[in-house]
Formats: C-alpha cells, sequence, structure tokens
C-alpha cells in the first residue's frame, strides 16, 4: 500500500518492558508496541510529512486496527515511540496483513530525523517476526522504483524483487517494485549493515 521506510539498517535491541523493545543505545531509546486508535492522529502526521501525495486516509487505518486484535486477527500494527521524557513522539510505525500463508507489508515508515539509526530494520524485523507468528510462508512489499534505500534495506533481509505494479503510487503515478520473501531462507534475526 504505502511505500516502505527510508531508514537504514542499524543499531542492535535490548529488552526493556513486556511488548515493547529499545531501539539504538542512545539515552533518547525509541520503543516499539502496538499501534492503538488513539495513534492515528500522529502517523497520519508523520504519514502526510512523508508521503504527501498518496498518504493514507484515517479510514484505511481506521480499517487495519480493527483486523488487529482479537483471535482472528490477520494484522499487526506497531508504532515507535520516543520516551516521554524525549517528548514521547512517535517517530514511526508499520503494518502487516496476513492471510492464508501470505504476509503483506502494508505500511513502514521512520521520521526523516530517525534515517540511519536502525529504525527501519528494527520495524521490519517486528513485522517479520509477527508474519511468523501468522504462519506466512511468504512475505510480499511493495517499495517506489525511485527509493533505492528502502530497496537496499529490504535486500539486506532477503526480499527479491519479483516484477512491476505500474502506476501503483497515485496521483504520481509512480511504479513499485514488488518484492518477496521466502520466510524458510529467513534467519528470524535482526540484520545490520
Amino acid at each position: 500500500m504505502t511505500d516502505a521506510t527510508d531508514a537504514a539498517a542499524g543499531n542492535g535491541e535490548e529488552a526493556t518492558a513486556v511488548g515493547e523493545t529499545a531501539v539504538g543505545g542512545t539515552a533518547s531509546s525509541v520503543r516499539l508496541r502496538e499501534m492503538r486508535w488513539w495513534d492515528i492522529e500522529p502517523v497520519l502526521a508523520l504519514e502526510h510529512e512523508l508521503f504527501p501525495e498518496d498518504a493514507w486516509s484515517p479510514a484505511m487505518f481506521w480499517s487495519e486496527l480493527a483486523h488487529a486484535r482479537g483471535s482472528r486477527a490477520t494484522r499487526h500494527y506497531v508504532v515507535a515511540t520516543e520516551p516521554s521524557g524525549a517528548g514521547g513522539r512517535i517517530v514511526g510505525y508499520a503494518g502487516l496483513a496476513a492471510a492464508g500463508g501470505l504476509g503483506d507489508v502494508q505500511t513502514i515508515a521512520a521520521a526523516r530525523d530517525r534515517w540511519g539509526t536502525g529504525l527501519g530494520s528494527r520495524l521490519l524485523t517486528d513485522l517479520l517476526q509477527h508474519a511468523t507468528a501468522f504462519e506466512c510462508e511468504e512475505v510480499l512489499l511493495e517499495v517506489r522504483v525511485d527509493n533505492p534505500r528502502a530497496q537496499r534495506l529490504y535486500e539486506r533481509f532477503g526480499f527479491e524483487p519479483i516484477g512491476f505494479r505500474r502506476g501503483y503510487y497515485q496521483p504520481g503515478n509512480v511504479d513499485a517494485l514488488v518484492m518477496r520473501l521466502h520466510m524458510k531462507n529467513h534467519q528470524g534475526t535482526e540484520i545490520h549493515g
């Protein structure tokens, strides 16, 4: 759906609490947690900043989150937040849909001031861990053809290009590169590089 993050692989992880993970070793470590309905407004602000031409609507996020909880959940959405002492703002988010052994990275993004910190890598690692929990055999994603930085991130995780979707990103009419990861080939660990 939405183009993928420009954040490059980077620092390791440090456990902080049940359901949360810190990224990086700085004093303002970023935490990952489940996205909830009250996160939609700040996520939309970041979405519009990063993807002004093809940003998701509030209804798209509401629809995805409606399928992210309970025993029949088919979605997993996560936000990356700064600690409250550092402002507590959302600096990244990601989402995965899963059905019938197939996962699809719906969206993944990191704030520009977090590019190159490893946040994109951590978000993708989280999605792939949940793809395993959803028993996905393959994970697909679309990435803008004019976003080589994100493409390199996915390649480091083992994603391979399999085709194009012409004019996928509208209204700019930008093509999408479709990439696939066979989960049996995925090591299940965060990749640094």
